[in-house]
């Protein structure tokens, strides 16, 4: 016994100068799925002498089954391993397989502080290997991530894909974090994941957006929408018409800069000249095209679309603001032309139902106008490879006009005259954006019936398919509902300051696009979601 006990302290002697602590010595119970060998003799070492032993077993590390990561928002997928998972250290790097996504790396690896390296075939431990897969139509928005052997690797059929799994992999190591042990497969239920800001009403700094732009990212959106022409300012500057632009505003070059991040982060700017209502900036500038009525009373913000100018100076602007935002996305607006809001246009706005009846017949009426106006401002974004989309009040009932099939609906309320429910639209085939304004419009100084929406709400009670107030429309519906914007409205501009909007709307935008990313109920509580993204902040 005493020979045997001996033999068993110089095997524990030899482990432990071999660097493995005796607290860690165990055997797998599973087959040590994911654990680390360890305890392996090491090189020069001696045999005994002696008759030949049994050899020692390699004592191996256990570890407990992985826990789905938790970001915001919430991975689709995780399938669970044992193991140690990763964190990031100096002397890590970064390495791609594809020089397409060099962008992906270098932001990674700068966020991590860890090395970029570049394209890369070899292996080293705690590498964070970035590649384009060949899922042949899969969605490119989504992503592979799986953590093995001390080392990450991310792949999806696209760069946007890509660059969402370095967004999960970013939150999981956040202050100190592990990205566990495992696989995750991710993908968003919906394509576009908005935020709309009302940059017209209320100047917003350049530094502003770009940090919205750095926070869109980070939250897996896609879409940042800049409404910059209004009553109340037109806040970009503009070449063809620089009579127009506001003493406040960006300068191209600002914007250019915004553009490059968003395109960084993999999101689109949308940008929205509204007309022909919510045009007085331009109307100051050009007061002859504003709309009078029969007495001659101005109408607010409306141009007079029975003038031929009233579309060229329109057209120049869409013309010129094509070359400054890329992407194949544009709002037209089409809201509110109070025009349309009398009891009765054709005889309160002769002129008007005169160009209607002779570009339509002798039928037509204001709406029918309206709506070809509508119409030719389509054409021209159309040409420059864009797809629109108006507010669904600026689509009318009974028309013999009919808007253009390719216009998306961008669907915001149901109080409008005449208002129709979203499946008037769904019927009818057209694609639809949720601006649903019982959730998601966040209307400075609380106008009217307005509040500020509350991220709780919106977690607990909206989806994509909740367009008008708090009803969901058929399932059935769900292809044709593309997703959902978050909105920023400045009707009392002075109502809160760029940092009360920034800490007014963090909450908001986090349950929305957990909700874009996975419409189904979450698996955290409410307060459990708003912890998370107090540690993750």
């Amino acid at each position: 016994m005493k020979q045997t006990w001996v033999l068993i302290v110089a095997v524990v002697v030899v482990t432990v100068a071999a660097g493995v602590s005796l607290g860690l010595l165990a055997s797998s119970g599973d087959g040590g799925s994911g654990g680390s060998e360890q305890g392996r003799s090491a090189p020069g070492e001696a045999a005994d002498s002696g008759a030949a032993v049994a050899p020692t077993p390699s004592p191996t590390r256990s570890y407990p089954l992985s826990k789905a990561p938790q970001t915001i928002p919430a991975v689709r997928s995780h399938t669970a391993a044992r193991g140690p998972g990763w964190r990031p250290a100096e002397n890590k790097r970064v390495v791609v397989r594809d020089k397409e996504l060099a962008d992906e790396g270098r932001l990674i690896a700068g966020e991590l502080g860890l090395t970029y390296a570049g394209q890369k075939s070899d292996v080293r431990a705690g590498d964070v290997r970035l590649a384009l897969g060949d899922d042949e139509g899969a969605n490119p928005e989504s992503y592979t991530m799986t953590v093995r052997g001390g080392r990450v690797a991310i792949s999806g059929p696209g760069e946007a894909g890509v660059f969402y799994g370095t967004r999960t992999l970013k939150q999981e190591v956040h202050d100190g974090g592990t990205a566990p042990e495992g696989v995750v497969r991710d993908t968003p239920a919906k394509p576009v994941r908005g935020f709309m800001l009302d940059i017209a009403r209320k100047y917003f700094t350049a530094g502003w957006i770009e940090d919205r732009v750095r926070e869109l990212g980070d939250l897996k959106y896609n879409q940042l929408g800049l409404h910059f022409s209004d009553d109340q300012g037109f806040r970009i500057e503009s070449k063809s018409h620089p009579e127009i632009v506001s003493q406040q505003h960006l300068t191209k070059a600002q914007v250019q800069k915004i553009v490059k991040l968003a395109q960084s982060r993999h999101i689109q700017i949308v940008p929205e000249i509204d007309s022909p209502g919510h045009l007085g900036a331009v109307i100051a500038a050009h007061p002859d095209l504003q709309l009078r009525n029969v007495n001659g009373v101005a109408t607010r913000g409306a141009i007079d679309i029975s003038k031929p100018e009233s579309a060229e100076i329109v057209d120049d602007l869409l013309n010129e603001y094509a070359g400054l935002f890329p992407g194949n996305q544009w709002h037209l607006g089409g809201d509110e032309y109070q025009a349309l809001v009398v009891s009765d246009p054709q005889a309160s706005y002769p002129q008007l139902a005169s160009a209607a009846r002779k570009a339509y017949g002798s039928g037509a009426t204001v709406a029918d106008l309206t709506t070809g106006w509508l119409n030719g401002r389509s054409d021209t974004v159309r040409a420059h490879g864009r797809t629109p989309r108006a507010w669904n009040d600026g689509f009318f009932r009974d028309t013999s006009v009919q808007p253009d099939k390719q216009i998306q609906v961008a669907y915001w309320t149901g109080k409008e005259i005449g208002a129709r429910e979203p499946l008037v639209y769904l019927a009818a085939g057209r694609k639809v954006i949720n601006y649903n304004d019982e959730f998601l419009y966040y209307v400075l100084g609380e106008p009217q019936t307005f509040v500020y929406p509350t991220g709780e709400r919106i977690y607990q009670q909206w989806t994509p398919r909740v367009l008008r107030g708090t009803t969901a429309v058929p399932a059935k519906y769900d292809p044709q509902i593309l997703g959902g914007s978050f909105a920023v409205w400045c009707d009392l501009a002075n109502s809160q300051t760029q940092a009360q909007v920034a800490a007014g709307i963090r909450m908001p935008l986090r349950a929305t696009v957990q909700k874009l990313w996975d419409p189904g109920k979450p698996q955290l509580t409410w307060a459990e979601f708003r912890a998370l993204a107090d540690r993750l902040d």
